[in-house]
C-alpha cells in the first residue's frame, strides 16, 4: 500500500530493501493539531506502526532517506514541540499490555497506550497508577516524557515510578535502560522531549487499586497562606488549589483514600451544561470588555461554590476518575515550579501586580488596562531523595515542589488579548525564584542560558547523552533549537535537525507551522492544501482504519451541548461531563 505515496523515487528504492516483509502503514493527508488547536502542522508522512519491528523499519528509512521523526500520542501539549513537516510516528496502534506482575504491583505496557485505557485495563488486576494529574487521556510515554505529576506531597512525578524503559534510538536498535542497566540512558529518556528516539516499552510501578473521598471548599486566601506550612499539603494524600486572585479566595480540594460507599456530588443546577456556556460566553464577551473579567471570577465561581467562603462540597469514587477534572476549553498554559517555601510570597505578589499593585509585586510591568483570567492552579509534588532522576526533572532535590499554571482560555478559538504581558509578567516571577518551566507547556521567555543555570550539570548531562545515541539530530526540531540547544557558534546544525521556516495565522484561529522538510523534494507549494481543501484524517495509503483528524483516541459525542466527552475504550466508555467540570474546579 505504501507504493500508492507520492514521494521521491528514492523514497521507493529504499522501502523496497528496508525489511520488505514489513509494513509501513503511512498517509499524506493527515493534517496534526494540538488539542487546544493553537498549532498546526502537515506531516510529510503520518505513520501508525503496530509492531516493534514496524517501529525500527521507520526509524531506519527515515535515516536512509534524511528524515526528521517525530513521536506523538494526543497532542496534549498546546506548544509547537510536536510540530512538523517531516515524518510523524503516531504510537496509537501500539498500546498492548505485556506483562503483569501481581506481586511487585508493576504493569509493562507498549509506549502507545493512553493513561485512561491503562488504568482501565489495571482494574481487572486490582491496580491503578499511584497518581494522576487533571487528564489521563495522554500516552503514557507522552506523559512521562514531558514530567507531567499530579499534586501530593506523597508522590512526584509520574517517570517516578517507571522501574525500565526500551528505546528505538537513531540507528534502529531498540535499546532497555533502568537503574542499573545504562543508567544514563535512563536518566536522560525519563524526561526525554521526544528527542533521544521512540520509547517503546515501559515497566510502570502500580499501586493497589482504590476509592478516594475528596472535599472541596472555598476559603479566604489569609487563610490558605496562613496554613501553608501547617497542614494545607499534608493533611490529605492528594491536595490541589484554585487561586481566585480578583476575589481573594481560593478553592482547596483534598482527597483521600476511603473504603466508604461511592457518592456523587450534591447537585446543582449551575454545574453542568448551564455553567459550561456560561463562563464559555463570558470568556468570550470579555475579549472585547476585558475589564468584565474581576466580575466573571466572583459571579462564575461564586455560583458554583457559594458567594459565601467555607461552602463545602464533597463526593467519594474510584481514585482512577475522581483525580480527573475537564481542561473545558482550548487554552494555553504557562506552569513552572519553584520550591515550596517562596509559594506565599510568589503568589502574594502575582495577586498584587493583578490588582494594579506594581509597586508592592516588584514586578517591572504595567497593569494598565490587563485582566486575566481564573483560577491559577496551584499544586505540589516532593522528590525529595528519590533517586535516579531524571536530567529534565522539573522538581527540586532538596524541598517539596510548588507548580503554578496560568491559564488562558481561547474562547471560541480566539487568542486571549492579556497573553503577552501576562505570560511575560508570569515567567519574570518564576524566574525570581530560579523557576522550572513546564516543558510540554507554553513558555516563552526561556533559553538554554536560563535553563544552564537552572539546570546546572543536569542539563550538560542530558546533552551528552543526547548526542551521543542520536548524532546527526534525527529527533531535533526547532522547539529543541530554540529552548534547550545551545546557540548555532557553540552547537552547530545538525544534519537531519528540522528548521522551522514560517508561521502564519490560520482561520478560525491557530497557527500554521511549515518545517524546512516540508516536501522540499518537489517544490514545496502550499503544505497545508488538501483534497478538497479540508483537514485530513489519517485515511488513505495503507492504514485500515481512520482516526479524527486531530490524531485523538477519544471521540466527542454529540454538539457538546452539555460539555461532555465520552473516551472509548474497547466496550467500556468513560464520561466526563461539564458537571464534574465545575464540581471539581
Amino acid at each position: 500500500m505504501a507504493h500508492s505515496l507520492t514521494m521521491p523515487p528514492r523514497f521507493q528504492i529504499e522501502l523496497d530493501r528496508t525489511d520488505p516483509d514489513v509494513p509501513f502503514r503511512a498517509s499524506q493527508t493527515h493534517i496534526h493539531h494540538t488539542w487546544a488547536r493553537t498549532f498546526h502542522s502537515r506531516p510529510e508522512l503520518y505513520i501508525r506502526p503496530r509492531t516493534l519491528s514496524e517501529i525500527q523499519k521507520v526509524v531506519t528509512l527515515a535515516r536512509r532517506m534524511r528524515r526528521r521523526v517525530v513521536t506523538v500520542g494526543c497532542g496534549h501539549s498546546p506548544s509547537d514541540l510536536t510540530c512538523t513537516s517531516a515524518w510523524m510516528v503516531n504510537l496509537d496502534d501500539f498500546k498492548e499490555i505485556l506483562h503483569v506482575d501481581k506481586a511487585r504491583k508493576t504493569m509493562t505496557v507498549q509506549a502507545g497506550i493512553r493513561m485512561h485505557s491503562l488504568n482501565f485495563q489495571a482494574k481487572e488486576h486490582g491496580l491503578t497508577m499511584p497518581n494522576l494529574g487533571s487528564i489521563d487521556v495522554q500516552s503514557l510515554a507522552g506523559a512521562i516524557g514531558t514530567a507531567t505529576h499530579g499534586s501530593s506531597m506523597s508522590h512526584g512525578l509520574l517517570s517516578d515510578r517507571v522501574h525500565s524503559l526500551r528505546i528505538v534510538l537513531a540507528n534502529g536498535q531498540a535499546v532497555r535502560c533502568s537503574a542499573e542497566e545504562s543508567p544514563d540512558l535512563f536518566r536522560a529518556a525519563l524526561v526525554s522531549l521526544g528527542a533521544l528516539g521512540i520509547i517503546v516499552e515501559i515497566e510502570f510501578q502500580m499501586v493497589e487499586a482504590s476509592d478516594i473521598e475528596w472535599t472541596q471548599i472555598i476559603r479566604p486566601i489569609e487563610d490558605v497562606l496562613a496554613a501553608w506550612n501547617t497542614d494545607l499539603w499534608t493533611s490529605h494524600e492528594f491536595v490541589r488549589v484554585w487561586w481566585l486572585p480578583y476575589m481573594r479566595r481560593a478553592v482547596v480540594w483534598r482527597a483521600n483514600k476511603t473504603s466508604k460507599p461511592h457518592r456523587k456530588p450534591a447537585y446543582n443546577w449551575y454545574g453542568g451544561s448551564v455553567g459550561y456556556h456560561t463562563y464559555h460566553v463570558l470568556l468570550w464577551a470579555s475579549q472585547y470588555v476585558p475589564r468584565i473579567l474581576p466580575w466573571v471570577e466572583w459571579f462564575v465561581f461564586g455560583m458554583q461554590y457559594g458567594f459565601t467562603p467555607g461552602t463545602v462540597i464533597s463526593a467519594v469514587g474510584e481514585q482512577r476518575t475522581e483525580l480527573l477534572m475537564n481542561c473545558l476549553y482550548s487554552q494555553f498554559v504557562n506552569e513552572w515550579s519553584i520550591p515550596l517555601h517562596h509559594g506565599p510570597e510568589a503568589l502574594t505578589r502575582l495577586t498584587d501586580w493583578l490588582h494594579g499593585d506594581e509597586t508592592s509585586s516588584g514586578l517591572p510591568f504595567s497593569t494598565k488596562n490587563l485582566y486575566v483570567h481564573s483560577p491559577i492552579e496551584v499544586r505540589v509534588a516532593n522528590t525529595v531523595g528519590r533517586e535516579p532522576r531524571p536530567f529534565l526533572d522539573t522538581s527540586f532535590r532538596t524541598e517539596p515542589s510548588l507548580y503554578l499554571n496560568a491559564t488562558l482560555y481561547r474562547p471560541y478559538g480566539q487568542d486571549p488579548v492579556c497573553r503577552q504581558r501576562y505570560y511575560e509578567a508570569f515567567e519574570h516571577l518564576m524566574k525570581s525564584y530560579n523557576g522550572r518551566p513546564h516543558w510540554a507547556k507554553n513558555f516563552e521567555h526561556v533559553d538554554h542560558a536560563y535553563l544552564s543555570s537552572a539546570y546546572g550539570d543536569d542539563l550538560t548531562s542530558y546533552h551528552r547523552v543526547r548526542n551521543d545515541v542520536d548524532p546527526e539530530g534525527m529527533f531535533l526540531g526547532a522547539w529543541h533549537r530554540r529552548t534547550i540547544l545551545p546557540g548555532r557558534a557553540e552547537f552547530p546544525v545538525l544534519p537531519l535537525e528540522e528548521k522551522e521556516v514560517v508561521r502564519r495565522d490560520r482561520r478560525g484561529g491557530g497557527v500554521d507551522w511549515i518545517g524546512e522538510q516540508a516536501r522540499w523534494w518537489d517544490g514545496g507549494g502550499d503544505v497545508f492544501e488538501t483534497r478538497g481543501g479540508e483537514v485530513s484524517s489519517s485515511e488513505g495509503a495503507s492504514v485500515a482504519e481512520s482516526q479524527s483528524e486531530s490524531g485523538e483516541s477519544f471521540d466527542v459525542t454529540g454538539d457538546g451541548e452539555d460539555g461532555e466527552k465520552r473516551v472509548k475504550e474497547g466496550s467500556e466508555s468513560f464520561v466526563i461531563t461539564g458537571e464534574s467540570v465545575f464540581g471539581k474546579m
